[in-house]
């Protein structure tokens, strides 16, 4: 499992997407195995060991994001990011700081609920192949002791059956088996069918549709069925608490309130059966058992990366009350320490509950934080600016490498692109000159220079006869140099 990756695993998982910042690939990879170590503690200590929350600090376009981006897909844990500027004190219009735990909550409650809907999904599949059945042959539904095909050839159809069938969609599938053609006109190959009350025969017949059906020669079959609609009305309401603090749900009242709106459509068998395979499997899957399972896993497991937490940092230089600075950071602290917080699934403990933390800390620094928050982040990583070397090596290393993705792109216009050494180690020495001239915005610069380079042969590439492109040192200069000569042209377009 993911889960028990040891850390010199995870760095390495990391690795193939991040060049460089080791020091912080080396706290975040201690973490999640401080995760996996507390499980195997014994269970009167295991309350008593408290996550140790990370702050990343460093520019912009150092990999603090991805990082976390990473993260989210290498465990299996609970994870949810946020930005902190988006949040305002109690009592302001805006988001309170408990709403990520609600999301975070309700992300994994999806996550529960769409894996043990796979689970049953064959059983699903079963059940929906029962009510298409009925919808092709309606009264037709099996009894317990039902019988199975009497082994009689699927072509030579002599089924009986009441008046009230519909014995003309029989006779046009049969039919149009016998030709080998699904789409034949109404009036051809059409086989009579003798009304009758046999049981046996109505039980053969549909189990010579389930046959069809399983070879997928009705996929193209139409069906009526009620379809759910997809228009449901939106309703936002703005209270200076969350709707669960008053254990009101208004959306699931609503929901049972209003009726439920659905639409009769004539839609094919193949989509038929997926349609009733998802409705089935929804009601398949025990609700109350995925609630308490993705609140414990929220609870033990779930990881909180908190983005530009430095946009909430006061510097003390404004006057008043500071409800998205200040007045976050109070209301962060009850949180990030441990507490309960009302949600629609019941009452989430936060104590251990990892969050990381990062930000550019550019106009303030970690020290402007209130000292009760500093103190519920004990790890702080600094993560270097990125220079000429780590500029190549993001270039061409990682799986996702700026490079490999132009070629794979230009590939699908049938040009073949190559970079030759002296034109990236061009490109690396342009974006750090610039870096250091205008704004540092990391390796963000090079997705700049890159758009600007491959400008024109992206433009011409679907009418191109050149089927071979190399990008030399003299390529990159010819089209770069000029613009960032000019520092003011350099600062808008590069």
């Amino acid at each position: 499992m993911l889960n028990d990756l040891k850390p010199k695993e995870i760095v390495e998982r990391l690795d193939r997407y991040i060049i460089g910042q080791n020091n912080a690939k080396k706290s975040v990879a201690i973490a999640l195995r401080n995760r996996w170590r507390r499980k195997q503690v014994p269970e009167d200590l295991r309350d008593e060991i408290a996550p140790k929350n990370i702050i990343l600090i460093g520019s912009t376009g150092v990999g603090k994001t991805e990082i976390a981006r990473r993260l989210a897909n290498l465990t299996n844990s609970p994870f949810y990011k946020v930005e902190a500027s988006k949040f305002t004190e109690v009592g302001y219009v805006g988001r309170d700081v408990e709403s990520m735990i609600r999301d975070l909550v309700e992300l994994t409650v999806n996550n529960v609920k769409a894996k043990q809907q796979e689970a049953v999904q064959e059983k699903a599949a079963t059940i929906a192949e029962e009510r298409v059945l009925d919808l092709l042959l309606p009264g037709s539904e099996p009894k317990s002791n039902g019988s199975g095909s009497d082994g009689k050839d699927e072509n030579n159809v002599d089924s009986n059956f009441s008046d009230s069938f519909p014995l003309k969609i029989v006779s046009e599938m049969m039919g149009a088996i016998q030709e080998g053609d699904s789409n034949v006109n109404d009036n051809q190959n059409k086989i009579d069918i003798v009304a009758s009350k046999s049981d046996k025969n109505i039980s053969s017949t549909r189990e010579k549709l389930r046959k069809m059906l399983k070879a997928g020669k009705l996929d193209n079959r139409l069906v009526d069925m009620d379809v759910p609609s997809r228009a449901m009305p939106m309703i936002e309401i703005f209270t200076n608490a969350g709707m669960e603090e008053m254990g009101i749900n208004m959306k699931d009242m609503l929901g049972s309130i209003m009726p439920k709106n659905t639409k009769r459509r004539k839609v094919k068998v193949s989509e038929a059966m997926k349609i009733l395979s998802q409705e089935e499997a929804a009601h398949l899957v025990d609700m109350e058992k995925v609630t308490s399972e993705a609140v414990d896993l929220v609870e033990q497991s779930g990881i909180i990366f908190l983005d530009e937490i430095d946009k909430i940092a006061s510097n003390g230089g404004g006057h008043g009350p500071e409800v998205s600075r200040e007045g976050v950071q109070r209301d962060l602290l009850p949180i990030v320490e441990g507490s309960s917080v009302p949600t629609k699934y019941g009452i989430v403990k936060t104590d251990h509950i990892l969050f990381i933390a990062s930000g550019a800390f550019h106009v303030s620094k970690p020290s402007d934080l209130i000292p009760e928050l500093q103190g519920r982040f004990p790890i702080r990583v600094e993560l270097h600016s990125l220079g000429k070397d780590e500029f190549k090596r993001i270039l061409t290393e990682p799986k996702n490498a700026l490079i490999l993705q132009y070629m794979a792109l230009l590939r699908t216009e049938g040009v073949e692109i190559e970079f030759t050494d002296d034109a990236i180690d061009r490109i690396s020495a342009i974006a750090v000159d610039v870096n250091n001239r205008t704004e540092n915005i990391g390796a963000r610069r090079l997705h700049t220079l890159m758009e600007k380079l491959l400008e024109d042969i992206l433009f011409e590439a679907p009418d191109t006869n050149d089927n071979k492109i190399v990008v030399d040192a003299v390529f990159v200069d010819n089209q770069l140099l000029e613009i960032v000569k000019d520092e003011d042209l350099s600062r808008y377009i590069l």
